[in-house]
């Protein structure tokens, strides 16, 4: 991650450390308030041990946390709020894999809760178990439709898992036009966003005692870590972004180009060209496009090289001018070529060529 998968933010309290997931995001801790209703007896006690757990958490006594979360647990080891900060604790100490046997057994315990299967998500993310992250989503927005930071979680998600398959559809097919300019955009989204989120945010704790561990009567709210979703992006200018994606687009279409006449494919070759592409010499389109295939089909080996690619982009118009090494069993020219090209839905089409300009 890439870029970070984000968590949700659920109440006050002000950042205390940093550490770093496996996506390469941060997952910022801040102490926010949960009402856990206990018992009056207990009430008390039990705030003040989530309160020491939480300073120790914060200040960084990641061992000393852990220490107290579990002395904690030997009598009250259902508590699903002390449980969900100690697979806070161990994510930030690092013990992945063991984090994940706690929140895992969090959402067998209370499955009610989404706040578990988001966290598993992130950790799974880390991993780059994109799969499981998804599923730990889909349960996480199952259990609450209006989990909003699920929804954009699973989105993230999404879009890795696209990336991953832009990715092997470019390596299995290198002449296809369509696919570099898609993974480009999503490299693009994820660079923007690991640029201007400070932090990728982790799950607040469960608002309230499922029903197994339900008290006789309100408690004090006790304080619980949880790792917060991250402040808005900075405001980037726009035009500047979009020329350069549409630069990169205009690059990617015309060695896609290239590609499609090195490997005879005629049909994504002509595909290149836009309907309304004006043959050379005054030549009509089906006599141009028989030439063509003429040209390019009985040849044994043909080579299409392009090299220093030079693109203008103004609008949904743009030139492209490289120097073009052509080689085939029967010829080698090197040639300055200039493509005329038009934008038409989301791909970028020749009007117009030309050679020797």
């Amino acid at each position: 991650m890439p870029h970070p998968v984000k968590l949700p933010a659920t109440s006050r309290g002000n950042p205390s450390f940093v550490v770093r997931s496996g996506m390469g995001s941060r997952l910022r801790c801040m102490a926010v308030a949960a009402t856990l209703a206990l018992g009056t007896t207990l009430a008390w006690a039990q705030t003040e041990d989530y309160a020491e757990v939480n300073r120790l958490l914060r200040s960084g006594q990641l061992a000393e946390a852990l220490a107290k979360a579990d002395q904690y647990l030997v009598g009250k080891a259902r508590d699903p709020q002390m449980r969900f900060l100690k697979g806070v604790i161990l994510t930030e100490s690092g013990k992945t894999q063991d984090a994940i046997a706690t929140f895992s057994k969090l959402t067998e315990d209370y499955p009610e809760l989404p706040e578990p299967y988001n966290n598993l998500a992130v950790l799974y993310a880390g991993q780059s178990q994109f799969d499981k992250a998804r599923a730990a989503l889909e349960m996480a927005i199952r259990t609450n439709p209006s989990y909003a930071t699920a929804h954009e979680n699973l989105g993230d998600v999404y879009a890795k898992l696209a990336s991953q398959a832009y990715s092997k559809a470019l390596q299995l097919d290198g002449t296809n036009p369509a696919v570099a300019p898609k993974l480009s955009l999503i490299r693009n989204l994820f660079a923007a966003d690991t640029r201007s989120a400070a932090a990728a945010s982790v799950a607040a704790a469960p608002a309230s005692a499922p029903a197994a561990v339900k008290p006789a009567s309100p408690a004090p709210a006790a304080p619980v870590a949880a790792v917060t979703k991250p402040a808005a992006p900075a405001a980037v200018p726009a035009a500047p972004a979009v020329a350069a994606d549409a630069q990169r687009e205009v690059e990617a279409a015309v060695r896609g180009w290239a590609g499609a006449w090195s490997s005879k494919d005629m049909n994504a070759y002509l595909g290149a060209y836009a309907s309304n592409f004006a043959p050379p010499g005054g030549q009509a389109r089906k006599a141009w496009e028989s030439d063509r295939r003429a040209r390019i089909e009985p040849r044994a080996r043909i080579g299409v090289d392009v090299s220093n690619l030079e693109v203008t982009v103004e609008g949904d118009k743009a030139t492209a001018r490289f120097r073009q090494d052509y080689t085939s069993d029967t010829l080698n020219v090197t040639s300055r070529k200039t493509l005329d090209m038009v934008k038409s839905g989301n791909r970028w089409l020749i009007v117009r060529e030309s050679t020797g300009s």
